[in-house]
This record gives structure tokens, sequence and C-alpha cells, in this order.
């Protein structure tokens, strides 16, 4: 039997999210959503004509957060849709470690802020996440899911 959300015309858009933690506290951003609202997310986004998923993840951190960022490893792809359907996303989240900051670089449109925030503080603030796979990248990370980056292939011309 094939489930009725499988028919969907809805194609995931492909994104990329950094899981970037030192001393339990992670690397977020605080950006407004489509309707305005304040939400908390890693930084993220879609991953650009030509460019590779690790290309996507630097460039995407450096441009929401100001931090340069070392890819280390994935931590998962996480195929979600939107609760109304209109949206659906294939998101490959790789964990990375912050390296230099640029602390006077501008951040992209919609960004209000990166902050640091603990699992705890992510739990607390829970109605506030852009989706439910910002706290679930946090928990695999947490629970040691992991897999090289040399899992991820890019055929590029």
């Amino acid at each position: 039997m094939v489930l009725p959300s499988l028919l969907s015309p809805v194609r995931p858009r492909l994104t990329v999210a950094a899981v970037v933690e030192d001393h339990g506290r992670f690397l977020m951003v605080e950006e407004r959503d489509r309707q305005g609202r304040l939400v908390i997310n890693q930084p993220a986004g879609h991953v650009e004509g030509g460019e590779s998923l690790v290309a996507a993840l630097i460039r995407e951190a450096l441009e929401e957060t100001g931090f340069g960022v070392e890819p280390l490893f994935v931590v998962g792809a996480y195929l979600w849709m939107t609760p109304d359907g209109s949206l659906s996303y294939l998101r490959m989240a790789i964990a990375a470690k912050a390296l230099n900051q640029e602390a006077d670089r501008p951040l992209d449109e919609g960004i209000e802020r990166a902050i640091w925030l603990s699992r705890d503080e992510l739990v607390a603030e829970i109605d506030r996440h852009r989706s439910p796979l910002v706290l679930r990248c946090v928990d695999d990370y947490l629970s040691g899911e992991h897999y090289p980056l040399t899992l991820m292939k890019s055929f590029i011309a």
C-alpha cells in the first residue's frame, strides 16, 4: 500500500544545517520565518546550483552567524514536510567545528543574531523552533550518530 503523503506533488528542497557544539552549547540563529515570527534554527539554508553540500554548509554558517566552520561528519539526512503539506525539505545535518568569527560581518537578511544555547535551553524554547528538526539534529548528534563526510558525493560539472 502506498501512503497518500508519498504521492504529494511537493518535491523536497535540499538544505544543509550546521550542528556546531562547543562545551555543551550549540550555535543557533534567531531568524524571522515567513510569518514574521522570531524562531530558532541551526545555521542552515538551501544548496545553490553547482555547490557541494560541504561548500553550502560552510557558506550558510558564515552568512548566518559570521563564524567560519570546519565540517567534521554527517549527523543525518532528514526528510520533513510542513504540517500544511505545502513544503518539503531534505536536510543534511553536518556537524562542524566553529573557527573564527567575523564579528562585524553583516548577517543574512532575516537573521536577527547568532546565539549559543545548551540542549536544556533549546528544550525550554521548543515552541520557537523553526521545525522539529532543530532538536532532533541536536539529539542525534548527542547520541553519537555520525557518519564520514565521504558518505556525501558530489558530481558537479
